[in-house]
């Protein structure tokens, strides 16, 4: 869930800068990070790497974004099977075998 949001924080990020970038002219200086340093670039080659970085993003918080509904539906059957066992046991008035005190003594 962190992990989706993030990619949307960054994938709205890339979308800021995409905007500044087209928004400057041919002749205006472009920089792009790298590590703890700026190194002139050219602005096609900022813009293409930042649509890919934007589409990898997309890709990846629809990838999470399916696993989440997984997640959510397998959470959601285990919680329909619990509910289930509750409402045996309290039908029954005795517990399920397999279940902690729900199995009969042998006599030997």
């Amino acid at each position: 869930m962190m992990q989706k949001q993030q990619l949307e924080v960054e994938s709205v990020e890339t979308d800021r800068a995409l905007e500044e970038l087209k928004k400057a002219g041919p002749d205006d200086a472009v920089y792009k990070n790298a590590g703890y340093v700026l190194i002139k670039a050219k602005k096609e080659d900022v813009i293409k790497e930042l649509e890919e970085k934007k589409e990898l993003s997309n890709t990846r918080v629809m990838v999470l974004g399916k696993q989440e509904a997984r997640v959510k539906e397998n959470l959601k059957e285990v919680e329909n099977k619990i509910n289930e066992m509750i409402r045996g046991m309290q039908g029954s008035g005795t517990p399920p075998s397999g279940v902690a005190g729900g199995s009969k003594p042998r006599a030997e």
